[in-house]
């Protein structure tokens, strides 16, 4: 029969074994790369997920191996062509070396404010190569292209493997947009104002051909119609010369009529005449002729 003692020395040996058992083994994440430190010291790294196992003094860091975001906060760059860019900038990344990032940086968090300081002198670098227009359009994607390569050089000392660098804004201060915007309208203004003098030259210049066009049509209508006038009176008259070489009288008393109807139209012009006068001569005699050229009857 054991005794109680026995039972107790057994317990607290299997509980021993538990608890080194226990701090034997750990998991590393699909996420996860860990590194083994004896007394501070690394001495192993593990990147493959599971369980695995370790002396019990020995303790474990685990380090994201995902890609991780940096974000740079917005930096005032010069151009080479001494114009002020702000810039806003983020980089991605992943830690590729567990050992010589522990090493180096010691955590994320460091890791940052060095990743920080190296995105913005490479920025300062690579901007300061080429003009303003370059970075805001042309070739921004090959600027972006160098940046992460310079950085990518720099942090391969830290463990480190930048993925992508991206420049999301690169815009002038705002003092300089407010005078590059009053410049352009100020520009706009002026081309809106010589675009209108043009259309106004032009609208002038087609008024004076429509009006020079209209003055040589009517003189050529003019023409025309004095041409026309001249011969319709030229015809007229011979009419009348033969008609007076036919027949006199007729001819005489038409021309009376004619005087009647323009002399005696209905205005204020008066006529003050003898009743006797020659104007009047077919009012007393149908034949125009006055008493003393008329024949006595027999």
């Amino acid at each position: 029969m054991r005794s109680p003692v026995t039972g107790i020395v057994a317990l607290l040996a299997a509980l021993l074994v538990v608890i080194v058992g226990y701090m034997s083994l750990f998991t590393v994440q699909q996420t996860e790369q860990t590194i083994v430190l004896q007394f501070g010291k690394p001495v192993d790294v593990v990147t493959d997920p599971g369980l695995h196992f370790k002396a019990p003094w020995n303790s474990v860091i685990n380090i994201d191996k995902r890609i991780l975001d940096l974000e740079n906060p917005s930096q005032e760059v010069i151009a080479s062509d001494q114009k002020r860019l702000v810039v806003d900038a983020f980089a991605r990344y992943r830690i590729k070396d567990a050992l010589r990032f522990y090493q180096s940086v010691g955590s994320i968090q460091a890791a940052n404010l060095q990743l920080t300081s190296l995105l913005n002198a490479a920025l300062r670098r690579v901007l300061g190569e080429v003009n303003f227009i370059t970075v805001v359009r042309d070739d921004r994607e090959k600027l972006m292209g160098r940046i992460r390569e310079q950085l990518d050089r720099e942090a391969d000392g830290y463990g480190i493997e930048v993925v992508d660098v991206r420049i999301r804004r690169a815009d002038l201060p705002e003092q300089n947009s407010q005078a590059v915007y009053q410049r352009m309208q100020t520009e706009r203004q002026r081309e809106a104002a010589e675009f209108r003098a043009q259309g106004g030259q032009k609208a002038q210049e087609i008024r004076s051909k429509a009006d020079r066009e209209a003055t040589v049509i009517i003189a050529e209508a003019n023409s025309q119609a004095e041409q026309t006038r001249g011969v319709g009176d030229a015809e007229r008259n011979r009419l009348f010369a033969e008609a007076y070489g036919k027949d006199p009288d007729f001819f005489a008393f038409y021309r009376s009529m004619t005087a009647y109807e323009n002399g005696l139209k209905k205005d204020d012009t008066r006529y003050l005449l003898r009743p006797d006068s020659d104007f009047f001569r077919y009012f007393g005699n149908p034949s125009g002729k006055t008493a003393t050229e008329t024949p006595a009857k027999p």
